[in-house]
């Protein structure tokens, strides 16, 4: 059974309308209407993504039978507002906490990749609901933004850092994080590799 309390459900909506104001802050050029025209589309293209990611760790970790409960983290909050205003989002604002005893190795990886693999996995819908509604200057921007910020999202939580996930997904299993990580960091290059083919055609 998936329960959410009323702190929890703070917590998220919380995250997410800071998620989306900074990417909205780093992606409106310092204009104030830019930054206000684009928190829905960021509410769209971002939130959804961060919510999604952090439930995927919920549900795989509530099937191995742990609590878990997703946290704000103050801490977290403020360093990707202070990012953004140097043009870089550290996109940490909170996480799902597991409460339980003995959980195994792989156990901890599958519960941490969850989170990149649903981001990865929105950044492939929003792609190729690019190539069918790109008729539709907004829904092209929506979609555009969400190819870029969620296989940006896999990729940064991917990295080994003991808070991130790609620590705990190394730590389980090296092979599949390289192959995961190697993916997210194609999806991420690919519009600047995309960018360079056209300028040397």
């Amino acid at each position: 059974m998936v329960n959410f309390t009323s702190r929890e459900i703070r917590d998220i909506t919380i995250s997410m309308l800071v998620i989306a104001g900074v990417f909205a802050y780093v992606f409106s050029n310092d204009t104030q209407s830019n930054f206000i025209s684009l928190i829905p589309v960021t509410l769209i293209a971002v939130g959804f993504g961060f919510v999604f990611h952090e439930l995927a760790h919920k549900f795989v970790a509530i099937k191995y039978g742990f609590y878990a409960e997703y946290r704000l983290w103050v801490q977290g909050l403020v360093l990707a507002i202070i990012s953004a205003a140097v043009g870089f989002v550290f996109a940490a604002p909170g996480a799902v906490y597991i409460y339980g005893q003995d959980i195994s190795r792989e156990e901890n990886g599958k519960i941490s990749i969850a989170g990149p693999l649903t981001n990865m996995a929105m950044a492939i819908i929003f792609f190729i609901l690019l190539q069918f509604l790109s008729f539709s200057p907004i829904i092209s921007l929506i979609c555009g933004l969400g190819f870029t910020i969620n296989s940006f999202l896999a990729f940064f939580n991917l990295l080994p850092i003991f808070i991130l996930d790609g620590a705990k997904v190394l730590k389980w299993n090296p092979v599949v994080w390289v192959i995961t990580t190697g993916m997210a960091f194609i999806m991420v290059a690919y519009p600047y590799i995309l960018s360079y083919m056209r300028l040397t055609l």
